[in-house]
């Protein structure tokens, strides 16, 4: 226990995570080069981390802070949502491939645990606002959610 409490003090500040500051909505972040692996939905993609110590896995998950993106799959709520789902993961994943040069900015742990909150620089432009721009997000900041299904 003591071990993983360590690596996790350890992760914290090697992201600069422990005294990030929320200035209104937005939130002050660290800004890296990433190997972004894999889209897991619109607003959430993979990214190498091989900083990360044995025998942790060497990659994470940042959810796109401040949007919003409807549920594919399983977790949709209608077959509308499904649809507009799968429609903002093909805009992530296309914007991503197109990009040359790729970062993250790292600016807190989502309330899981389990992923960063942050934002994907795509050529110095930010996913988040793609998104919204392109009708494929909503801005959101832990309110309840509104319906995709309409």
């Amino acid at each position: 226990m003591k071990k993983t409490t360590t690596h996790l003090i350890a992760i914290l500040l090697a992201f600069g995570l422990t005294n990030v500051m929320a200035q209104g909505k937005q939130k002050e972040g660290v800004t890296y080069d990433a190997v972004i692996t894999r889209v897991i939905d619109g607003d959430t993609v993979a990214f190498q981390a091989n900083f990360l110590p044995d025998p942790l896995k060497k990659e994470l998950s940042i959810r796109v802070f401040g949007v919003d993106t409807p549920e594919k799959g399983h977790r949709a709520q209608c077959e509308s949502e499904n649809v507009r789902g799968q429609a903002a993961t093909a805009f992530t994943k296309a914007q991503i491939n197109a990009a040359t040069k790729r970062q993250v900015i790292l600016m807190d742990w989502d309330k899981y645990g389990g992923r960063v909150l942050g934002d994907v620089l795509l050529d110095g432009k930010s996913l988040r606002q793609m998104l919204i721009q392109n009708g494929y997000a909503r801005e959101y900041y832990g309110e309840a959610k509104q319906t995709w299904c309409n």
